[in-house]
């Protein structure tokens, strides 16, 4: 499937919640759900009546666009969280969490997990010291991350930290604001991952 290029924001109101998308911009009042909270196309604004299959869809669909996946990278994971024992709901939003871009966003590096992808791929980002550029890197607790030395200037980065405090750090994260860094304390608990979804749903309509 081909990467989606058009506006994020259309992709908020298709879902009819708040995926966080662009950064600071989902918290003001120019936040399209807020403006227009129906789904986009000329049939938006009709009776809408989902079957079990198209609701079970719609929080896959939801899922893949918060972390900004793609099927097949989504699917992959899946059958990773699938093969651990125990429940494999709760196995992938651990595995989603701890992608290396979404670390960056939860650790208010980017203000986005998109512009954390981007970060990543130009060589901003540190892993235990070293340049990695594979945002789907998985991090493991006492990892650390942190920005190069020279990327701390970025007018992308000092302004997304400048608004962490009022999105905060999960527990199973630890930032150092004034030393650019932040530590994995441990693998995010289901309590940890405040999502809009219902991960359950995901894993029956992979189960059909």
């Amino acid at each position: 499937m081909a990467k989606y290029r058009g506006p994020v924001c259309r992709l908020c109101r298709r879902e009819g919640v708040k995926l966080f998308l662009k950064g600071s911009r989902c918290m003001t009042e120019k936040c399209a759900v807020e403006r227009r909270s129906y789904p986009p196309g000329q049939h938006g604004q009709g009776r809408q009546r989902l079957s079990e299959y198209s609701a079970q869809l719609r929080e896959k669909q939801k899922l893949k666009r918060i972390y900004g996946l793609q099927e097949r990278q989504f699917r992959g994971l899946f059958s990773r969280a699938e093969r651990k024992p125990g429940v494999t709901g709760e196995h992938l939003l651990k595995l989603l969490e701890c992608r290396l871009d979404n670390v960056v966003y939860r650790l208010g590096f980017a203000a986005s997990r998109k512009e954390a992808r981007q970060l990543i791929n130009h060589g901003h980002i540190l892993l235990n010291g070293r340049k990695v550029d594979v945002p789907a890197a998985l991090v493991k607790p006492n990892d650390v991350i942190e920005v190069r030395e020279r990327s701390r200037s970025l007018v992308p980065i000092q302004a997304a930290l400048d608004a962490v405090d009022g999105r905060g750090i999960p527990n199973w994260l630890e930032l150092d604001k004034g030393a650019f860094k932040g530590a994995v304390r441990g693998i995010p608990t289901k309590d940890d991952i405040a999502l809009p979804v219902n991960e359950q749903m995901v894993v029956e309509l992979y189960s059909r």
